[in-house]
């Protein structure tokens, strides 16, 4: 072994005209030099994502107000984002990085965003379920998105709505039905 070393050490300066303290000074400078470089145009590390826990399975909600629909805008991680389109509330935990905080859709969330969807709209004054005065061309607009989220999410509620009394008066009290006895049927 000694004698391969040896043998090394006298070819340097043969072939180099470098002392071997030299030759290997100059080596290491160039392996660093390549290291440094090399680094300069080498693709950045993968970010490091946090594991997130995956989402709960679905839970039915049954009827619900929009205004407790409003608390599952994907603010508390421990609830599930839902949104609603035609009254019907999906869950789109799986989509949180679209229709969670900070996703490009996140004004959705937690709220009916129908009339938004048929007109293709972000405007705040659009973020609800009144389909009067759309379009037949927004109407059939909303249509492809209520096919698409019930392809694609899972249906857990219905938004329930404040019934008229019926009466026309918009009071929200029915007005007494008199008592009405059928007419007598001469035989």
């Amino acid at each position: 072994m000694m004698n391969i070393a040896s043998d090394l050490l006298d070819a340097i300066p043969a072939y180099t005209g470098l002392s071997p303290t030299a030759f290997f000074t100059v080596l290491a400078l160039g392996v660093a030099l390549w290291l440094v470089v090399s680094s300069w145009f080498a693709p950045p590390p993968p970010p490091a994502f946090a594991p997130r826990e995956p989402p709960p399975p679905p839970k039915q909600l049954g009827e619900v107000t929009e205004e407790e629909l409003s608390a599952y805008d994907g603010k508390d991680d421990s609830k599930p984002l839902l949104m609603a389109i035609k009254g019907q509330i999906y869950d789109v935990s799986m989509s949180r990085v679209f229709y969670g905080p900070g996703g490009p859709y996140e004004l959705f969330a937690g709220k009916d965003a129908s009339r938004a969807l048929a007109k293709m709209s972000f405007e705040p004054e659009d973020l609800n379920g009144n389909l009067e005065g759309l379009s037949p061309y927004e109407l059939e607009a909303l249509s492809d998105w209520e096919y698409k989220f019930s392809s694609k999410y899972i249906k857990v509620g219905e938004i329930k709505k404040a019934i008229g009394d019926g009466d026309g008066d918009g009071d929200g009290v029915s007005a007494p039905v008199e008592d009405e006895k059928p007419e007598k049927i001469a035989d």
